[in-house]
């Protein structure tokens, strides 16, 4: 399943690619290139100092080891179950339950948990979530996440550029003609790049999950806490925060399940949880 994963991730960042390429040769190299230079510019910033801004936009605050031992132990022990230098440890104040991994590298990674988390799951459970997290930093997710969203925002960026093309180029039959093929694509490609760009991020879900799982040789009690996070996220959603960052977290904080599994940023709970039951050790 690994190997399967990392070809499906490989598949879709070059199709994403694909897209780019296809969409840019409508324009004007000079466009092209502005748009691939200042969308990079503004990715980069963000995956450079990621770990900065989401901490500080969920409130988390550094956990002092004296007063969350169980959730200091269990990192420490991740940490070295997995060969990665101890992150940063941060708590999120909310109750509702969650848990995500940011940092631009192995060196500068955090983990951060809400209070929620840490009071629903028992010690097997906490572990397997802090483990999915560690999972992430070790598969270097947020660079790839980064590449995916610098690409899609190129897409449409220039998307944009032919929106105001269509909007603007003139009023013959001609340029009506190609007016209208210039709002379609307009329309289209941002669409089909967002929904490259939630698969990616699914499929690195699944990666985790079974890295996690590997890394503590169990997955029953991942799975276990998945279920558990569900249930209560859908009772007690996140109440800050920005939903463009719902990726990040272990279960989407913000909702329910998505009616269409194309535009969810995270698979189905009872699909991981199902691969997760099944895995061996």
């Amino acid at each position: 399943m690994t190997i399967k994963n990392q070809v499906k991730t490989a598949v879709l960042l070059a199709l994403l690619t694909a897209l780019l390429l296809w969409i840019g040769s409508f324009f004007g190299k000079t466009g092209f290139y502005f748009a691939l230079v200042f969308v990079g510019i503004m990715n980069f910033g963000s995956y450079w100092f990621s770990d900065k801004i989401v901490l500080w936009m969920y409130r988390a605050k550094e956990a002092k080891q004296s007063e969350y031992p169980k959730l200091y132990k269990i990192v420490k022990e991740v940490s070295k179950l997995s060969g990665l230098p101890m992150p940063k440890v941060y708590v999120i104040p909310t109750n509702s339950p969650n848990a995500f991994a940011t940092g631009r590298n192995r060196k500068n990674a955090a983990v951060a948990a809400t209070e929620g988390i840490l009071k629903l799951l028992d010690e097997n459970e906490l572990k397997g979530v802090i483990a999915h997290e560690f999972a992430h930093i070790k598969n270097k997710d947020i660079l790839i996440s980064t590449i995916a969203g610098t690409i899609a925002g190129v897409i449409s960026y220039i998307a944009n550029m032919f929106m105001w093309s269509a909007m603007f180029g003139g009023r013959d039959d001609d340029n009506r003609g190609n007016a209208i093929s210039l709002l379609v694509l307009a329309i289209l490609t941002p669409i089909i790049a967002s929904l490259i760009q939630l698969a990616i991020s699914r499929s690195r879900e699944y990666f985790a999950d079974e890295t996690g799982a590997e890394t503590v040789k169990n997955g029953h009690a991942l799975a276990d806490a998945l279920e558990k996070i569900e249930k209560n996220v859908n009772i007690n959603p996140m109440r800050f925060g920005n939903t463009a960052t719902a990726h990040l977290f272990i279960s989407n904080p913000f909702r329910g399940q998505s009616m269409l599994s194309l535009f969810m940023t995270h698979p189905s709970t009872q699909e991981r949880t199902k691969r997760l039951r099944a895995m061996k050790f």
